[in-house]
């Protein structure tokens, strides 16, 4: 407010000053959201409605959430890498070890073998192998799940850090629909960070 005499204070218009960079920068970003969601699906460009968008854009202006969301990205590379690697050690476990130490065991017995015995042998060894088989198939069942499991922890994480960071459309939820929803969002963000950070190295 003015002081009596219709003179502002230097604070007042500096405050004025910051709220208008602030109200171009909110423009300027709901303007290039605008643009983003031109590409995406007709069904999600539906949902993506103006006030949506603004308050998305509004959500963005200090850059915090381009942090934290650049931080979730990182996480969720990083679990995905990690799982990757776990299941691939299984799957080498299962195959050099196991494998080939039970193809080992059983060729040493047969070779010690009497010839009568032979074809009882191999019966019970065909028996054996299956058996570690189906060992092998529900440890590989069970890392499969455990893998699912960690991803959708991941995912509840994004949706309740970004809620929590007042980004609008996130929230905790396993409806496909509203996860595809989320996972556009999150795209249009990203592709907006990027848009900024090449922005500001042409300007710096």
């Amino acid at each position: 407010m003015a002081r009596p005499g219709g003179f502002e204070t230097a604070e007042q218009r500096q405050q004025q000053q910051v709220l208008s960079r602030q109200q171009e920068r909110h423009y300027r970003l709901l303007a290039e959201l605008q643009a983003l969601v031109k590409a995406l699906p007709s069904a999600c460009q539906q949902r993506l409605s103006y006030t949506t968008l603004s308050e998305l854009a509004l959500a963005l202006l200090d850059g915090t959430v381009f942090e934290i969301v650049q931080g979730l990205l990182e996480i969720q590379h990083l679990t995905e890498k990690n799982l990757y690697s776990q299941r691939r050690q299984l799957h080498s476990e299962h195959r050099a070890g196991l494998k080939q130490e039970l193809f080992h065991r059983h060729k040493e017995a047969q070779q010690c073998c009497r010839p009568h015995n032979l074809p009882l042998l191999r019966a019970a060894q065909q028996r054996e192998m299956e058996a570690m088989e189906q060992q092998i198939r529900e440890e590989q069942r069970m890392m499969d799940e455990k893998i699912v499991l960690e991803l959708d922890q991941k995912v509840i994480d994004q949706q309740s850090t970004l809620e929590k960071a007042g980004v609008s459309g996130f929230y905790i939820t396993t409806n496909p629909q509203e996860l595809t929803l989320q996972m556009n969002l999150l795209e249009l963000i990203r592709k907006l960070q990027q848009k900024e950070a090449e922005a500001e190295k042409k300007f710096s």
